[in-house]
């Protein structure tokens, strides 16, 4: 993909192909991150599972369960329920490195037995996925190319979330074309803010200040679900999230914000 003459241009099967504007989410290459970057692997295996007889609640599904082992760092699975004999199981880490893939397999069949007391099921799909977790600036744009999903920098840093963002991106860039027929917009005074805060969480996961588990299980125990939530998608006010950080432990906290400064 390249920029010429306010246009953009893509090089497929030998041929140039000329747009007004191209929207990417491939990311290339790992970036080179600068000083205060970091960058850690969200990864993950799921299985959708069917059980014989029911063991779900369709309306009740679990975002993080850190009681499996931690000795990789922050470690938990989710559980997400689509009928009262079928859910989808997801294990999950926040490492720098992949595993090896039987260990995924192990660890999914050992959380199914021994925390969901699920002896008989059969795997009917399986999925598996790497997402980066960088405070890493992504380029919004390059020239008339303009960068979504995780290569714009969508990807939220401190938790990998992405879908949420991406769709509230899609929908600014839409409301953008519709109103000024240009595909570009600024980003929210309140971007820096939570820049910052991914910034100081995701270095006290890749250096360990603080177990990940501890710092999770925290943030739902000490505030209101839909508090955290919104913290976790950039919506909260700032009221919320000084009162979400002050119960977190200070010390490491202030320690890291001081070195993202």
């Amino acid at each position: 993909m390249k920029n010429e003459n306010d246009k953009s241009w893509i090089q497929f099967e030998g041929e140039q192909i000329f747009a007004t504007y191209i929207f990417n989410s491939i990311l290339f290459e790992k970036p080179v991150l600068k000083k205060k970057e970091h960058f850690l692997l969200q990864h993950f295996k799921g299985w959708v599972i069917e059980t014989e007889k029911p063991e779900f609640n369709p309306g009740e599904a679990t975002l993080m369960d850190f009681r499996v082992s931690q000795h990789h760092k922050t470690t938990f699975v989710y559980v997400m329920p689509f009928s009262e004999t079928t859910a989808l199981v997801e294990y999950t880490l926040f490492t720098e490195k992949v595993l090896e893939p039987l260990q995924y397999d192990e660890e999914l069949k050992n959380y199914i037995k021994s925390f969901l007391k699920i002896n008989s099921y059969k795997i009917t799909e399986e999925e598996f996925g790497i997402i980066p977790m960088t405070n890493h600036q992504f380029p919004l744009t390059e020239g008339n190319i303009i960068n979504i999903g995780t290569a714009g920098g969508q990807t939220k840093a401190s938790s990998g979330y992405t879908f949420r963002f991406i769709q509230k991106h899609s929908a600014q860039i839409t409301e953008s074309l519709v109103k000024s027929g240009t595909p570009f917009r600024k980003q929210s005074a309140a971007a820096k803010r939570f820049r910052f805060y991914d910034s100081t969480l995701l270095y006290i996961l890749q250096r360990n200040k603080l177990p990940g588990d501890k710092i999770f299980s925290l943030l739902f125990k000490k505030n209101k679900p839909q508090q955290v939530l919104r913290f976790l998608d950039n919506e909260s006010s700032l009221k919320d999230e000084l009162k979400i950080i002050s119960t977190l432990p200070t010390w490491p906290f202030f320690k890291a914000a001081l070195k993202q400064l």
